[in-house]
């Protein structure tokens, strides 16, 4: 082969590998030029903090997915009755009309019972432990699981960490007080309430205080001292049933169809992620920062009494969940593989919380 043949060879070769190389970068570039614009909503009322606005919000997880994609997924969020109304979420993301609804999944349990176990399970686990299994027990895989049939995924979006028993326009002081008592309470306590006589009733959050000041109802579960004070509950009812035995530990769900979330390249699905597990963190450590001074507040200043079920209401409480998560459980083998996925991760939890923070309360400090 002559030189000038090599040379050229040589010169053809590198300048065919200095495209490829430098052609690159703009291959990734036009990737990463690629936008979506979704639209978001929400079971709640325009203006809720938690729910809507503020840390860990679904409006808060909008603008970090918005910063850290620089704009490439532009998502809108509607309130609830600003779009659909509040409790359409999921038959609008199951259709496709929309891309994403802002939640808890036990609104669903009427649709698959199988849901409730992504929000919270009454007499069930903390925070620390529901998170626990959901990231690391295999609750993900399995909220993914119960949604496939319908043509989505969901996601953890926030956590209101331990909720109230709710108000009540009479305090109870023994079991037959609930029988033809009417609250709004929704998910698997409105089932246990009913069974013990409850006239259950689930009302979106904006309907809550005109029913109970009205007398519509004569008891409501809602959240917790900052966002029930917000409500003005405490207007219209005067005592407060403390630590629920119902929510030991409310997990939001950012509800996804399945279709437009493959269609997500594989950078943004993971901002996603990482927004909403950061709103986890934030949104209960916001609840846990404001909840302290907004009960002071409560008892002090609004006249409200603020006390623990009775042990045997509790006791009855406790043993009809049992029953009706049994009867769940027998009805369905998605639900009995939850259900069992769940209750195992939990007696493990409940062995290190234990010897951990249960012990740290009671022992160390006192409290």
């Amino acid at each position: 082969m002559s030189f000038t043949r090599r040379k050229f060879l040589t010169t053809a070769a590198l300048t065919s590998t200095a495209s490829l190389v430098l052609g690159a970068p703009s291959i990734a570039k036009a990737q990463s030029s690629e936008r979506f614009n979704w639209r978001m909503t929400n079971a709640y009322s325009p203006g809720s903090p938690f729910y809507v606005e503020g840390p860990g919000s679904p409006t808060d997880v909008i603008a970090k997915i918005n910063a850290m994609s620089g704009g490439r997924l532009n998502i809108q969020h509607f309130s609830a009755g600003e779009l659909i109304p509040a409790l359409e979420g999921f038959e609008a993301v199951q259709s496709g009309t929309i891309q994403m609804n802002a939640a808890n999944s036990y609104f669903w349990s009427g649709t698959t019972f199988a849901a409730q176990y992504f929000t919270t399970v009454p007499f069930g686990m903390s925070f620390m432990g529901h998170m626990a299994w959901l990231y690391h027990g295999g609750g993900l895989e399995l909220w993914e699981e119960v949604y496939a049939p319908y043509g989505m995924i969901a996601l953890p979006l926030n956590n209101t960490g331990v909720q109230m028993t709710g108000w009540f326009r009479e305090p109870i002081e023994d079991i037959g007080q609930l029988n033809g008592l009417r609250m709004r309470v929704p998910g698997l306590a409105g089932k246990v309430y009913s069974a013990l006589g409850v006239d259950a009733r689930v009302l979106p959050g904006g309907e809550i205080f005109p029913a109970l000041e009205r007398g519509v109802i004569d008891a409501a579960e809602f959240v917790g001292p900052y966002q029930d004070r917000r409500m003005g509950l405490q207007n219209a009812a005067k005592f407060y049933h403390t630590t629920g035995w119902h929510e030991p530990s409310t997990t939001g769900e950012l509800l996804i169809s399945k279709q437009h979330w493959d269609e997500l390249p594989d950078d943004l699905k993971m901002i996603v992620k990482s927004a909403c597990m950061a709103a986890c963190l934030e949104s209960v450590t916001w609840s846990e920062a404001v909840n302290g001074e907004a009960m002071t507040d409560l008892v002090d200043n609004h006249g409200v009494t603020a006390s623990m079920l009775p042990e045997p209401v509790v006791s009855a409480l406790r043993e009809a969940t049992m029953d009706t998560l049994a009867t769940e459980a027998n009805a369905d083998p998605l639900v009995r593989k939850v259900h069992d996925s769940y209750m195992a991760f939990k007696a493990n939890h409940d062995r290190w919380a234990g010897a951990s923070e249960r012990a740290w309360l009671n022992d160390i400090i006192g409290v």
